[in-house]
């Protein structure tokens, strides 16, 4: 496999989990730079380019409530969970965990039967 396959595997892999990482981070009202040093500093590295469109996008679907609030001397949108995106966020949780759990177990079956 080239690297230019997996660059592209990993991209959709990352697709989805993004959605999930970015709402359940939003549950503490965050500003762009804010939410993605946050990102960040838990192990998923996300550039602006990709971040800010999503935290529209989820803005426009009634996911996150946004507001202007002034900080550090300028004006700076925040955005936290809505009621809406804190039910969506349960639900793709509880998702995740099933999937997580399901995956590992054929990840593990996998990896035994190469041994």
């Amino acid at each position: 496999m080239t690297t230019a396959q997996l660059d592209k595997m990993r991209l959709e892999l990352r697709r989805g989990v993004l959605v999930l990482a970015v709402l359940a981070s939003l549950k503490q009202p965050h500003y762009g730079y804010s939410l993605r040093k946050q990102l960040q500093d838990g192990g998923i590295d996300i550039d602006e380019g990709t971040l800010y469109p999503l935290i529209r996008r989820l803005a426009e679907q009634g996911l996150l409530d946004s507001e202007w609030q002034q900080g550090e001397g300028r004006e700076r949108r925040y955005y936290q969970l809505s009621e809406l995106g804190a039910e969506l966020l349960s639900q793709l949780t509880d998702e995740w965990q099933h999937l997580n759990s399901a995956l590992g177990g054929l990840l593990g079956t996998a990896s035994q039967e190469t041994k």
